[in-house]
């Protein structure tokens, strides 16, 4: 899958590098001074690179965990958020992160530990308060798991900090380093859906819908919390009888007892990572979609959000209890009545 790695010459010598290294041994090694010099020059063509990404090791020295924006999170008063990797293995038409970045190559910081120092000090700053951690905003979370371990780690770091509470945002199915641990009720599994023929549409290289729910299962039969993520949402003609069916499927293999939380949220994106993302893929019909400029962002017209946004938390509301149910969105008044996430 990855033929060519580089690699930060500090690193190089470090136990944890050379244990991602040998699982590659065939791929071309390349030292640099700091993972910006293959990462951020401009004019990189991130279509092409696509098709063959590169794995940068490195280390990240400052910014380890940001404060989230005010109103996001899932009924926690402390939010935060991390990132550890860059860019995702798989190819969604709809991301973000294709408009965000200038290289499709995968960043992966191995020192973990300076991550876990910067969650030490914040929960220090909030003694005897739960505070919560998202990673998933700048990667998934475990598509690349197997190679870089970190779900290991922070299941360790996790034990024995009760008041810390982490989501792992994903659409991957690599759960071993889960399965073969101990549950815990503060690392929930967050896997983002779509319905079945919106996911063979956009969601490129990514596993099944199918195979997604099996992996829920497999957890859950465990005791890990899982939480669902039905975000973006994307409209077509029938849209209304797709996500029926997606959450009929979803609570046919998964009880309300599995679920930690459920969030929805319409398509929304930053204009200038839109307009990057139409020069990359301009034959693409999702993104000739009827949207709006709204306080900055590419979205749906605010009508359309709402009934989309309304439809969902209707229909949730048949399988599961509304205060597991959060909206990210903050449109329209109907919103403002519910829990938000955004």
């Amino acid at each position: 899958m990855i033929e060519t790695i580089y690699i930060e010459n500090e690193l190089m010598a470090t136990p944890q590098a050379q244990r991602i290294l040998a699982q590659f041994p065939t791929a071309d090694k390349i030292a640099c001074d700091r993972y910006t010099e293959v990462f951020n020059p401009k004019k990189q063509n991130f279509r092409l690179q696509k098709q063959k990404p590169a794995l940068i090791i490195a280390q990240k020295f400052d910014r380890h965990v940001l404060r989230a924006p005010d109103d996001y999170g899932i009924g926690g008063i402390h939010n935060y958020y991390f990132s550890y990797m860059l860019n995702c293995i798989y190819d969604c038409r709809y991301c973000f992160l294709q408009g965000m970045y200038q290289s499709a190559h995968y960043v992966l910081f191995i020192n973990y530990s300076d991550f876990f120092h910067s969650m030490d000090s914040i929960l220090t700053n909030h003694k005897n308060e739960n505070v919560w951690f998202f990673s998933g905003y700048d990667c998934d979370s475990l598509a690349l798991d197997p190679i870089s371990g970190f779900t290991s780690h922070l299941i360790d770091f996790l034990k024995y900090r009760k008041n810390a509470y982490v989501e792992l945002r994903t659409k991957s199915t690599q759960i071993r380093s889960l399965l073969k641990a101990p549950p815990m009720t503060n690392l929930i599994v967050a896997f983002s859906m779509s319905p079945t023929k919106t996911a063979d549409k956009f969601e490129h290289k990514t596993p099944s819908i199918e195979k997604r729910l099996n992996a829920m299962r497999k957890l859950a039969d465990k005791g890990w919390p899982i939480g669902l993520r039905f975000d973006p949402l994307i409209f077509d003609s029938s849209f209304e009888e797709r996500y029926r069916t997606l959450f009929a499927e979803v609570f046919s293999v998964l009880s309300p007892e599995d679920i930690h939380s459920v969030t929805i949220g319409p398509f929304r994106m930053p204009k200038p990572f839109f307009q990057k993302l139409v020069a990359l893929y301009p034959e693409e019909p999702l993104l000739a979609s009827p949207f709006q400029l709204r306080s900055g962002s590419i979205t749906y017209a605010q009508t359309q959000e709402e009934q989309m946004m309304q439809f969902c938390q209707h229909e949730l509301r048949n399988y599961i209890a509304t205060n597991k149910i959060f909206s990210c969105w903050t449109g329209g008044e109907h919103a403002k009545a519910e829990n938000v996430c955004t």
